[in-house]
């Protein structure tokens, strides 16, 4: 079994706490901080989950948000989506007739 991790990206509700509501409101915070990026290249940042962040762009956000690393990225591991092969259900006892009660409406 492949163990896959993914994470969560806190990044505008951590805005939001620091009444940072626009993205572009972050734009000149980071050019303080010599990271120069456009526009549409902090709205992605903002409302995406980034694959990529650099370590300038990572550090420049915790010191204008005042958090760490890990208040913006909190890593999880994703549930097992595979199917399973026959000898693996065996071993898990399923009930075939195993079904809800249906619901029946009584009137008044």
């Amino acid at each position: 079994m492949v163990r896959r991790l993914s994470y969560h990206w806190h990044l505008r509700r951590i805005m939001a706490a620091h009444n940072i509501w626009k993205t572009t409101e972050l734009i000149p915070l980071l050019r303080e901080r010599g990271v120069n990026l456009s526009t549409a290249q902090v709205y992605r940042l903002v409302t995406d989950r980034p694959e990529r962040l650099s370590l300038p762009v990572l550090a420049a956000l915790c010191d204008i948000l005042a958090c760490s690393p890990g208040d913006l990225i909190e890593p999880y591991v994703e549930a097992d989506r595979r199917k399973w092969t026959a000898d693996e259900a065996a071993v898990i006892d399923l009930k075939p007739d195993f079904r809800p009660e249906r619901a029946r409406i009584l009137e008044d």
